[in-house]
């Protein structure tokens, strides 16, 4: 069992470099931080007519969950967002995707284990499971469906949260007119190994420098039972930083919006770590999802927009799934110059895309 997911990568990296910044409270550092989030906020403000910026705690499945439904125009499409991680929350990026909400009202919330949900009560998170966070995703979908007056949503769902999204997809084409992933997990039950293999062949070509970690991942890959968590940890630790253009979007792209987040406050961010820490027994669920067992078929239109350098979930492996899907209308795209987190990378791209094919494909429906 050697599918990777992003979730340990992400926190390894972010771990590493969000914490020197905090361990190091430079009076510049923090007043351009503060300078930079105020400017930031100022973005984010919606003032038109018909828009909406509500977030706050939801009810959901027992447990006080973080809601954000954010648009410039009230008649536009509605999407929910599945986040990845697991406990990775979005909402560090609205300053990146700002200009998604011109188009589209985009419900973003903090799964439980995630954000402000985990931060609200981090000893009252209850069960952590898929299934329990596919319930909770039903029960957002009616909550969102009832605020909005709305029947259908888009659902768009990145990295961990596309093993989400691939079963709200196939079993409620009632409640959502598309489904569109982005860096879009294949576990295969294990059998998906193109990342792992794409790892062994850079350590070994980059030869006695890395024979350590080489015969770290050799030992992982060769246990009949999979790679335990800690060594899942390294695993995606190596994939990201071996890669120079992963390794540049931890930096440029994670981080830097996890520091400027005008949402969260430097106790906010120890607490997002916190969840990521929290969360990552999800990861172990994970690896027995067989993508091919649970099914192919969807009865709405279906898209992947995948990075066309994602060395942690390559192009290559959501393509061969991709290809046995029947939907009634489907695309592939590549985002360029992408990695993981590719619709953050080049959220102008991404939306290029939706605009292009998943708003025409909603707009006229087809009935499969």
């Amino acid at each position: 069992m050697l599918a990777t997911l992003s979730t340990l990568s992400t926190l390894t990296a972010v771990t590493a470099v969000t914490a020197a910044a905090l361990a190091t409270p430079v009076a510049g550092l923090l007043g351009y931080r503060q300078l930079k989030r105020t400017r930031l906020a100022a973005q984010l403000r919606i003032s038109t007519p018909n828009g909406i910026d509500e977030s706050g705690f939801v009810r959901i499945n027992g447990i006080d969950t973080w809601v954000s439904v954010r648009g410039e125009d009230l008649s536009n499409p509605v999407i929910l967002e599945i986040h990845g991680g697991p406990g990775a929350s979005n909402l560090i990026h609205l300053p990146r995707t700002r200009s998604w909400e011109r188009h589209f009202t985009i419900v973003r919330w903090d799964m439980r284990g995630a954000g402000f949900t985990f931060a609200n009560a981090p000893e009252g998170q209850g069960e952590l499971t898929l299934d329990q966070l596919q319930r909770d995703a039903l029960e957002v979908t009616r909550h969102v469906r009832e605020r909005l007056g709305v029947d259908r949503l888009v659902l768009v769902a990145n990295s961990f949260g596309s093993v989400l999204g691939l079963r709200l997809a196939r079993s409620h084409p009632e409640l959502y007119s598309a489904y569109v992933g982005t860096d879009q997990n294949v576990i295969a039950g294990g059998r998906e190994r193109t990342a792992y293999d794409a790892l062994v062949r850079r350590l070994r070509a980059a030869g006695k420098g890395k024979r350590k970690q080489l015969a770290t991942v050799l030992a992982a890959g060769a246990r009949p039972d999979g790679p335990t968590l800690e060594q899942t940890d390294e695993l995606n630790k190596l994939i990201l930083t071996t890669d120079p253009l992963s390794y540049d979007t931890m930096k440029t792209v994670v981080v830097r919006s996890l520091w400027f987040s005008p949402l969260h406050t430097l106790r906010g961010l120890r607490s997002s770590m916190k969840a990521m820490h929290f969360s990552l027994g999800l990861q172990l669920q994970a690896r027995s999802v067989d993508e091919w067992a649970e099914g192919t078929e969807f009865r709405i239109p279906f898209f992947v927009f995948q990075g066309d350098g994602d060395v942690l979930t390559p192009p290559e492996s959501a393509r061969r799934f991709f290809d046995d899907v029947s939907a009634p209308v489907k695309e592939f795209a590549l985002i360029r110059d992408a990695s993981h987190f590719a619709s953050f990378r080049h959220p102008e791209q991404f939306l290029d895309l939706m605009l292009a094919l998943v708003r025409p494909a909603i707009a006229s429906p087809v009935v499969c």
